[in-house]
């Protein structure tokens, strides 16, 4: 008997959004709301755990093998939902068994799921989809990805014939704004390796991700009185415009490339006469890649004050995370268990890369090998969001299965 469809419903009606322009742990309070109905979940299965003050969950399942060597695994994915969407008074709509034909949203009628927007739909016949009601965001990102872990725990701790080691959980709040696991604690959770469940369709799995550096260009101009400005002026938003416009269109922008190309994005500009600023991601899957694209950004900023010679400019790169590649490349036996799960389990499975970061990436790099597993997402950070309840299934019975696998291997 699944869970996971009921845990799913539930948990979408919470409003978890997070906040980029907070400063506060975790970034809204209303996060932590989803994080305590897990605690009281994880209390009726006798499941021990932790709720910490930032909102993040740390729980254990206790081995039932004997085996003394078995791996502990542990699997995470995060509460909170985008930003660029709203995810209040979420409605979700179970559309069962799909039949084919677009989906239209209820509560606004040009919202609407086509097999145009979304191919994969045509490997949904039989399916119960499940949407929001079209004005806000489902949450499946990555709210499928907590219920399946969730479920996955209530069958091992159901079903003692399944053998398995130490089974870590670990829910996080703020991925969605690069937070994720600033305030992790590895003690807490206490694995060797694990999984993000925080992926797309049904089969999808991951170890491989952009690295990425938010960059900074923050311009001095002139200022002098728009009067008597003549050869006086330098005005810091025209620099900030020109620089900007002097970013290639064709390449190196979010909207001109796909697959392993990497891009540098304005997405910010603060600008008044005197002063401006000139927020970016870079994003490249080759992490040497992001001082050449830096370098680039440098070069065109001094091409355009050539013509500024009283304004100045100055730049700040900060990492954000890294390619998980570099780390999970190390310990293959890692992508072995998923991938020999979903072939027990006779999934479809697809080895892709992911254009974004994970938790997972960020915690390969602090030394617990974290690829990527599918959790059902589609349409993410959009009203024509969507997932299924058989590929949350599905994902629930990968999780079991690695976990039988690492039993059966140790």
């Amino acid at each position: 008997m699944y869970t996971v469809k009921d845990r799913f419903l539930r948990y979408v009606k919470i409003d978890t959004q997070a906040d980029p322009y907070s400063e506060t742990v975790p970034s809204t309070a209303k996060q932590i709301d989803l994080s305590k109905v897990l605690s009281e979940e994880l209390t009726e299965m006798g499941i021990a755990h932790e709720l910490t003050k930032e909102g993040y969950v740390y729980a254990t399942i206790p081995s039932n093998s004997s085996k003394p060597n078995v791996p502990k695994i542990f699997f995470c994915s995060h509460v909170d939902t985008a930003h660029d969407c709203s995810g209040t008074n979420v409605k979700p709509i179970v559309h069962s068994n799909y039949q084919g034909g677009d989906i239209t949203l209820p509560d606004d009628n040009e919202q609407v799921i086509t097999e145009a927007k979304f191919p994969e739909l045509k490997d949904k016949y039989g399916h119960d989809i499940i949407t929001a009601s079209g004005l806000t965001l489902l949450g499946a990102d990555d709210k499928s990805g907590v219920a399946s872990i969730m479920d996955a725990a209530y069958q091992l701790v159901n079903n003692p014939d399944i053998k398995h080691g130490d089974v870590k959980l670990f829910f996080t709040v703020d991925e969605e704004i690069g937070r994720g696991v600033l305030h992790a604690d590895l003690d807490k959770i206490g694995a060797d390796f694990g999984y993000t469940l925080d992926s797309g369709n049904i089969g999808s799995f991951e170890y491989e991700n952009f690295s990425a550096n938010a960059y900074e260009i923050n311009i001095s101009g002139a200022s002098a009185h728009p009067g008597y400005a003549k050869g006086k002026m330098e005005s810091a938003l025209k620099i900030a415009s020109e620089i900007i416009a002097k970013i290639p269109k064709d390449t190196l922008s979010p909207e001109s490339t796909t697959g392993k190309e990497g891009f540098v994005h304005p997405y910010k500009l603060d600008a008044k006469m005197e002063e401006a600023t000139i927020l970016f991601i870079i994003r490249d899957f080759d992490t040497a890649q992001l001082a050449k694209h830096e370098a680039l950004l440098e070069k065109i900023t001094e091409e355009v004050l050539k013509d500024f010679p009283n304004s100045k400019a100055t730049f700040t790169s900060k990492e954000q995370y890294r390619n998980m590649k570099d780390v999970v490349d190390k310990h293959m036996y890692v992508v072995d268990y998923a991938v020999d799960a979903m072939k027990n389990l006779d999934l479809p499975y697809k080895i892709g890369s992911i254009r974004g970061g994970t938790d997972g990436s960020i915690l390969s790099h602090k030394g617990l090998p974290c690829p990527n597993l599918f959790s059902g997402q589609h349409g993410i950070h959009s009203k024509l969001e969507w997932t299924t309840v058989q590929e949350m299934q599905a994902a629930v019975d990968t999780v079991v299965e690695i976990c039988k696998i690492a039993e059966a291997k140790a």
